[in-house]
């Protein structure tokens, strides 16, 4: 499949140049501009190269970890799955990293504390 670099560079430097504006906590899921990355890693979809991602941690305003979410489901050690709304998704926690949160476009929800604290559990393992 051909990657649209070029198209995410234009993003990633409109990107660059907003203010941090949200305020944003664990345990909330929000659109991502995660953009388009090389080889397995996750990439964002649609014209704002996003995909959700769960905020596990908030570093400052400008930073947080972040695992990116998928309606893909894979039985394995690395994607955590879950229920919102009657459907499945999965958390892909082999894919955690720090972004930045110019890259936040849209609220979506906070996930339950149970939730999360099964997540939580799953990437110290894996660690």
């Amino acid at each position: 499949m051909q990657k649209d670099f070029d198209s995410w560079n234009e993003k990633k430097k409109d990107i660059n140049t907003k203010e941090n504006l949200y305020y944003f906590h664990a345990r909330e899921v929000w659109w991502c501009s995660l953009g388009i990355n090389i080889g397995y890693e996750q990439d964002g979809k649609n014209e704002q190269f996003e995909r959700p991602v769960l905020i596990i941690k908030k570093y400052s305003k400008d930073t947080a970890l972040a695992v990116p979410i998928t309606s893909r489901i894979k039985e394995n050690i690395y994607y955590f799955p879950f229920m919102k709304d009657n459907e499945i998704y999965s958390v892909v926690i082999s894919q955690i990293r720090l972004i930045s949160t110019k890259r936040l476009s849209r609220y979506m929800y906070r996930m339950s504390e149970e939730t999360f604290n099964q997540i939580i559990k799953k990437l110290k393992e894996m660690f």
